[in-house]
């Protein structure tokens, strides 16, 4: 299949074109900047750079007038968050570090259209709008992402952060690509916030990033990459489906009174986050039709930034996360009441204190390597991103988005990306990438849907 400005081309998805490519720099000059990578951030190397969407319905603003605003904002909120215009290096030790200087070229803006047949869409005929691709499934939308199937390694020869920002027939499409090894989800929404606060007329943004990733851990962690890097398996190599199931505040409270109703005395209440992902843990199983004796594992990744001892803020810009997992057979999963499993749950979120990190840490620092990002273990449902994450405050100037969503980056068989849900309260919006046949099962169970929609 022909390629067009690096975009894979099929009749699967959205065809655009790229109209422009530009690069945009810290607004005031910054002088050259180090920055070591630390173990917190180092096994994300091998994953792909991490992808969102964002789909936002205009307001009559002029397309050129928006890009041109919405650069200058980045280019102001980049002196703050500089480390993203850098690029990754390495010194003579093979310590992984990020590199800033003022000659640099900073952040990778792409203008794109779409484009039908090779026609340059320019008439509003041609065109798609933001409500028609809100509802598609993201493999539809993956070309207006950058940084398609790019390992997060690549940051040695590319820029940290690639914005797209594709016209549409009433809208923008915001697709985003961020190197995982710099930053975890809380410090890409915590920057994401800062730079529409700032094309929203603020003059400094609210809540300045915390750069010093040496506070968190200060070990000097050489590591060294193999000749032939670990490739992470395409997903188009997969029979993998991906769906997004919305689930109302009325229904995660049902779930949750239900689950609790049938805990033990002694056990503390389930939150909203283990009621959830119990619900999907128990259900994806049963859709995958294990064997009872067949191994089924669950993980989380858990935000460190209150575990560690000293604690580090929320502002704490890079990866503090690290990935909790528990697990047993499939049959004890889908034959025991959902308490079963959401004890085990708990009981691994619990865990995962200063004292574990700590030992995970050491554990790492003492034999370091390069993950995939599919090694969470087999017949996995693996949960990233969060509901916590304020998503649909986004908002440039011209409204919140009309969708958020995750790239086809870093999705395998069983993975899960938790958002808040766009109607407000305690909706939540669940992605999960299954096997088509177990899909098709999950998008059947009505178990599992209850009064959820899938889109």
């Amino acid at each position: 299949m022909a390629k067009e400005n690096g975009k894979q081309e099929t009749s699967q998805s959205i065809k655009v074109k790229i109209t422009k490519k530009s690069n945009v720099q810290p607004k005031k000059k910054i002088g050259r900047k180090e920055c070591q990578l630390v173990t917190f951030d180092l096994p994300y190397l091998g994953f792909f750079y991490n992808q969102k969407l964002l789909i936002y319905k205009g307001n009559g603003s002029d397309y050129e007038e928006t890009v041109t605003k919405l650069k200058e904002g980045l280019s102001k909120v980049l002196e703050e968050f500089y480390q993203l215009a850098g690029i990754l290096a390495r010194d003579d030790d093979g310590v992984f570090k990020i590199v800033y200087d003022d000659d640099m070229d900073g952040v990778e803006v792409l203008e794109a259209i779409v484009d039908h047949d090779g026609k340059d869409g320019d008439h509003d005929g041609m065109m798609v709008s933001a409500e028609e691709l809100a509802s598609k499934e993201i493999s539809f939308m993956k070309d207006l992402i950058p940084y398609d199937g790019i390992l997060n390694l690549e940051g040695l020869h590319r820029p940290l952060l690639a914005i797209q920002l594709t016209k549409l027939r009433n809208g923008l499409a915001m697709g985003c690509a961020f190197n995982h090894a710099v930053l975890d989800g809380t410090s890409t929404w915590h920057f994401m916030r800062s730079w529409a606060d700032i094309c929203c007329g603020a003059n400094t943004i609210s809540l300045a990033p915390f750069l010093d990733r040496t506070k968190a851990r200060s070990t000097r962690v050489k590591l060294t990459i193999p000749e032939a890097p670990p490739q992470p398996e395409s997903v188009a190599l997969q029979p993998l489906r991906e769906k997004l199931f919305k689930f109302s505040e009325t229904t995660i409270e049902k779930i949750k009174t239900a689950l609790n109703s049938g805990k033990r005395d002694d056990i503390p209440p389930f939150s909203t986050f283990q009621t959830l992902s119990t619900h999907i843990w128990r259900a994806v199983t049963a859709a995958r039709g294990l064997k009872p004796e067949e191994p089924t594992a669950f993980a989380i990744f858990v935000d460190c930034r209150k575990r560690v001892s000293p604690s580090m803020p929320e502002s704490y810009f890079g990866n503090l996360i690290q990935a909790v997992f528990t697990g047993t057979a499939a049959g004890l999963v889908t034959g025991n009441p959902p308490e079963f499993s959401a004890s085990m749950i708990q009981a691994a979120i619990k865990a995962h204190d200063a004292a574990a990190i700590e030992k995970r840490n050491k554990e790492f620092e003492g034999n370091p390597f390069i993950f995939q990002y599919k090694d969470a273990g087999m017949n996995c449902v693996a949960v990233g991103s969060s509901p916590r994450f304020k998503v649909y405050d986004v908002d440039f100037g011209f409204g919140k988005p009309e969708r958020v969503r995750s790239g086809t980056n870093n999705r395998f068989d069983g993975m899960v990306y938790l958002y808040p849900g766009k109607d407000g309260g305690k909706s939540i919006d669940v992605e999960i990438s299954l096997e088509a046949n177990a899909m098709e099962k999950l998008e059947k169970d009505k178990e599992f849907l209850l009064d959820g929609e899938v889109v």
